[in-house]
């Protein structure tokens, strides 16, 4: 490696690839036919409560976009105004190490990587479609953690962290899956960015009701990530196109990339934690937002500050401030981190390189050459300090 570091670096997002069997092993019977594959066309699709998705093309990830291949699409330099299915070249066929976990740690000691978080990839598709139906969401994240637990382990050698997913519909559902992943080791739970299903609608996961989740991650002294998922925001887009359609990847769409659909459901979720009382009655509680980049943190700020301007009473302290101590942001390496740094302290910014997605980079470590700007103190707590702290459950 070109990368010559004095200190163990610690990756926020790393990525998996499910398996079938990721969400069948353990699911009952009963919701078998809630969460199934087919075959259509001579490819195989996923069915979610009756209805076929193309959320994820492929969705058992035979092959997949290469490690780095959409860097030019989100860099915004794609000049010669290529699809992203181009600028992608060839499918590879992932490796073990991508999918079970075999020869994943060789991978990292490859990179440069010490230890990494690890996401599910399939997972993100799940909540949007059937979230209202808590009790089937709770079993189709208990059976993916569970096979999680078993494969890739939630802390395996102290390197590998796989991150198990929560649904937080029905809070004793998630209470309960709380407690077994606990049990199982976990360092950190993810949630969705967005708001919770329910069988009337949807409402804020700030509202005292999910508050014995909230207490027992403070407790517990684990984090909570926010990891970008399908939040359901497509919807915004669908109303000016007069449809009704799911979003898919390769879709050309212009209207939902300018208004940032991700910053939009990453920022309501912040306010939600905030403006709903989170912080301040779990002051020990730790959130990091990953894979959601930055661009809505200086907007939603200012409009915190605005609102302390309006309701200083409404808040027992400073929004902002609560921000601050408790929220770590994982930028984009698209993302103007010269700006960012003014609003987000390098104490609370983390690494994190998305691989083996193709919205990341082909070399994790490359991120570096985005941080000239930066101390060298800095980048430490960046790409390895703040992330060992929050497993090592270190407090705020």
């Amino acid at each position: 490696m070109k990368h010559n570091l004095s200190f163990p670096v610690y990756d926020a997002d790393n990525h998996l690839y499910e398996s079938r069997e990721a969400f069948t092993t353990y699911l009952p019977d009963r919701y078998k036919r809630d969460f199934y594959f087919v075959e259509k066309d001579g490819r195989t699709k996923l069915v979610i409560d009756g209805k076929l998705s193309e959320f994820i093309p492929n969705p058992t990830f035979e092959v997949v976009a290469r490690p780095g291949g959409w860097e030019t699409w989100f860099r915004a330099e794609n000049h010669e105004g290529k699809s992203r299915r181009e600028l992608q070249g060839k499918a590879v066929r992932p490796p073990e190490s991508w999918r079970t976990g075999a020869g994943r740690i060789d991978e990292l000691d490859q990179q440069g990587v010490h230890a990494t978080l690890i996401f599910p990839t399939l997972a993100s598709v799940i909540e949007e479609r059937i979230g209202h139906r808590g009790d089937v969401v709770a079993a189709l994240f208990h059976s993916l953690n569970e096979w999680m637990a078993d494969e890739w382990g939630f802390a395996q050698e102290d390197r590998l962290f796989a991150v198990p997913f929560i649904n937080l519909t029905s809070i004793d559902k998630a209470v309960e899956e709380l407690e077994f992943v606990l049990s199982r080791g976990a360092k950190c739970v993810n949630i969705r960015p967005g708001p919770v299903a329910h069988i009337e609608g949807s409402r804020s996961f700030g509202l005292k009701d999910y508050d014995p989740f909230w207490a027992r991650c403070a407790d517990a002294g684990i984090f909570v990530t926010l990891h970008g998922s399908d939040s359901g925001y497509d919807k915004i887009a669908n109303w000016w196109r007069g449809s009704s359609s799911e979003y898919t990847p390769f879709e050309r769409d212009t209207f939902g990339s300018a208004i940032d659909l991700i910053g939009m459901a990453t920022s309501h979720s912040m306010l939600a934690l905030i403006c709903h009382g989170v912080f301040e009655r779990h002051p020990t509680l730790k959130v990091a937002s990953i894979e959601n980049g930055a661009t809505w943190v200086k907007p939603m700020l200012e409009r915190l500050d605005r609102a302390w301007g309006q309701m200083p009473n409404a808040f027992k302290s400073h929004p902002r401030g609560q921000f601050e101590k408790h929220v770590w942001v994982a930028p984009f390496y698209e993302d103007n981190l010269s700006e960012l740094k003014n609003f987000v302290p390098a104490e609370r910014m983390l690494f994190g390189s998305d691989f083996p997605h193709p919205e990341g980079l082909a070399n994790p470590l490359d991120y570096l050459e985005e941080f000239e700007e930066f101390s060298a103190d800095d980048v430490e707590k960046i790409f390895s300090t703040n992330l060992k702290g929050l497993l090592a459950g270190a407090p705020i």
